[in-house]
């Protein structure tokens, strides 16, 4: 039993008899998109954790892409109909159009386990655990024999727009130079199944021979890497032509 954002108002709180629960199927799985309380965010959807994996997408709450100005959410690449529903419950139709995306991207929607969002954006729940990473979606019931919690709170980002699922890689970057200069280091990653854009991976300082991590949500799955761009810029005018290159940088599959 999947649920797509299963409702808050009238359910959030209630006896199990009345709302979704794992006790309602052998495998329940359940994906939060809009889990904010209703007053005074207007969430529409419930926030504790209800089935044998819940999956809290970019934290549950607020997702990408969500935020646009009311005109041009309304008057949408998908038509008017679908841009004014967006407009009045786009977190908590989310739900659906991820799920409908995780059957074109088996590989995608990874979910990592972790105590919250904030601790998802920290190192602590990276890489996936021995036993894999479940799939957010259609096929989270993969996972069905390898749940040793209770409950299991799965984290992950998505994209803004269609086509929405993101594979996460920790880049670690050691500059090498002769003088710190102000600036930012972006990353692009080749590989055997596609290439990312740039993505920054630190901005500010950058101090030769220090090490500077970074995640990467990218917008494909880059299979083996083949080759990575290393590009970093000032950010102002600097007369004395400062040279920065990379010692070593590692990338590390977020899925093995």
């Amino acid at each position: 039993l999947s649920g797509l954002d299963p409702a808050q108002p009238y359910f959030q709180g209630t006896p199990i008899e009345v709302r979704l629960d794992k006790s309602d199927a052998e495998f329940v799985d359940v994906i939060h998109t809009d889990s904010a309380p209703t007053i005074p965010y207007l969430g529409f959807g419930i926030s504790p954790a209800i089935g044998h994996i819940d999956f809290y997408p970019n934290g549950g709450k607020q997702m990408p892409g969500c935020g646009k100005n009311p005109i041009s959410q309304i008057v949408d690449l998908d038509g008017i109909w679908e841009g004014t529903r967006d407009f009045v419950a786009c977190n908590h139709l989310r739900s659906y159009k991820y799920y409908s995306d995780s059957i074109i991207y088996p590989d995608g929607f990874l979910g990592y386990s972790c105590a919250s969002y904030d601790v998802f954006e920290t190192e602590r729940c990276f890489p996936c655990p021995q036993e894999g990473c479940p799939n957010m979606g259609h096929f989270a019931d993969k996972f069905k024999g390898k749940i040793k919690n209770d409950f299991l709170k799965l984290y992950l980002n998505t994209g803004e727009a269609k086509d929405f699922p993101l594979w996460r890689y920790k880049v670690t970057v050691t500059l090498s130079g002769k003088r710190k200069v102000k600036g930012y280091v972006n990353i692009a990653l080749y590989g055997s199944g596609g290439n990312t854009r740039q993505h920054q991976i630190v901005k500010g300082t950058l101090q030769p021979d220090n090490t500077y991590t970074s995640f990467i949500d990218a917008e494909v799955n880059v299979g083996t890497v083949t080759k990575v761009k290393f590009l970093w810029n000032n950010n102002w005018l600097n007369p004395t032509l400062p040279k920065l290159g990379a010692a070593t940088i590692t990338v590390q599959s977020g899925e093995n």
